[in-house]
C-alpha cells in the first residue's frame, strides 16, 4: 500500500519503484449496493402485475414505495434482469420507396352512415416465443370491425384475406391505410380498385389519420390481450375472435351513445334496404300507371 502523505518520495517515484501505473493509485472500486437486490425484487413483482409498464412507470412505482433511485438505474437493472415492457414492438409500418403513395381523402368527407369510409391497419400481438401480426379493418361510422386476420407473417396476403372477409359484409366508398409496404403493394391496390373503392393513405407521421382503428387496438389490448398469456398462435386467434365478437355485438360504445357497433351498422343497413325497396315499389307503381294510361 502506498502512503500519499509521505513527502520524501513523490507518488510518481513510488509507482516507478513498485512497477504500477499512477492510475491504479486513484482507482476506487464501485460500492456494492445491497439495496439493488431489494430493488430487483420490487421490479420483478411490479413487472409480473403490469408487464406493459416501461422503466419510467416502474421508476414511478418504486418512488411511491419510498425507494430513492433514478430512472437510468431502473433501466439498467431491468436490462440486467431481462425485464422488458411489452410495448416496444416490431415495426409494422415499413415503406417501400418504389411504391406509389396515394393522398389522404377523408379530411373534408362527411361520414354520416356506415360504409362511407373504412380504416385498415396492422398491430402486433405478443405470444410466448415471439410476435404475430393482427390485420384489422374498421367501419369509421359504426366502429364495427369488418374484417381481420392473424398471421405470423408481415406481408400483404393476410391483409387481402381480412379485406375479403370485410367485403362479404359491405363495401366502403373510401378505404384508408398508412403508407406501409403491405398497403402500397400492387396486390393490395389492385384488389381495392377492382371492387371500385377509392384508395386513401395517411400523411407521413400522421397516425391520427387512422385514429379509429388505433383506438380499437388499444381497447383490444387493454381489455383482452394484456390480461392473458398466449402460448401459441391458435390461443391468440381464439381470444381475439371472442373479443371482436364481444366488441361488435355486446360492448356499448360511448361515441355511439352506448349502442353496440353492430346495432348502429345494422340499423342503417336496414334503413337503406327499406329505402331501396320503397323507391323500387314507387317506380313500379309509376310504371304501372303509365302502362294503364297508355292502354
Amino acid at each position: 500500500m502506498i502512503e500519499h502523505k509521505d513527502q520524501q518520495l513523490s507518488v510518481r517515484k513510488k509507482c516507478e519503484l513498485l512497477g504500477v501505473t499512477r492510475s491504479r493509485m486513484y482507482y476506487r472500486g464501485k460500492k456494492d449496493n445491497s439495496d439493488d437486490v431489494d430493488i430487483m425484487k420490487e421490479i420483478r413483482e411490479t413487472y409480473e402485475k403490469t408487464p406493459f409498464y416501461g422503466y419510467r412507470r416502474i421508476h414511478a412505482v418504486l418512488k411511491r414505495k419510498g425507494y430513492r433511485i433514478n430512472r437510468k438505474k431502473v433501466q439498467r437493472l431491468m436490462k440486467a434482469a431481462g425485464v422488458q415492457a411489452i410495448y416496444p414492438k416490431p415495426k409494422t409500418t415499413k415503406k417501400n420507396v418504389q411504391h406509389k403513395i396515394y393522398p389522404y381523402l377523408l379530411k373534408d368527407v362527411v361520414i354520416d352512415r356506415p360504409n362511407v369510409a373504412w380504416e385498415a391497419d396492422i398491430t402486433y400481438i405478443r405470444i410466448k416465443h415471439g410476435f404475430v401480426y393482427l390485420f384489422g379493418i374498421i367501419d369509421v361510422f359504426s366502429r364495427k370491425i369488418m374484417g381481420w386476420q392473424l398471421s405470423p407473417f408481415l406481408d400483404t396476403q393476410p391483409c387481402l384475406e381480412a379485406l375479403e372477409f370485410g367485403l362479404q359484409q359491405g363495401k366502403p366508398i373510401i378505404l384508408n391505410t398508412d403508407q406501409g409496404s403491405q398497403f402500397t403493394s400492387n396486390a393490395w391496390i389492385s384488389k381495392v380498385k377492382s371492387v371500385d373503392i377509392q384508395v386513401s393513405m395517411d400523411g407521413k407521421g400522421r397516425w391520427a389519420d387512422n385514429v379509429h382503428i388505433e383506438r380499437f387496438w388499444r381497447s383490444l389490448k387493454y381489455e383482452s390481450v394484456f390480461l392473458q398469456q398466449f402460448e401459441n398462435v391458435a390461443q391468440a386467434k381464439k381470444a381475439i375472435d371472442q373479443y371482436i365478437n364481444f366488441y361488435n355485438q355486446e360492448r356499448p360504445h360511448q361515441s355511439l351513445t352506448y349502442k353496440t357497433p353492430n346495432e348502429v351498422y345494422c340499423a342503417y343497413e336496414t334503413n337503406e334496404k327499406e329505402e331501396k325497396l320503397w323507391f323500387s315499389l314507387k317506380k313500379n307503381d309509376l310504371t304501372n300507371q303509365a302502362c294503364l294510361q297508355g292502354h
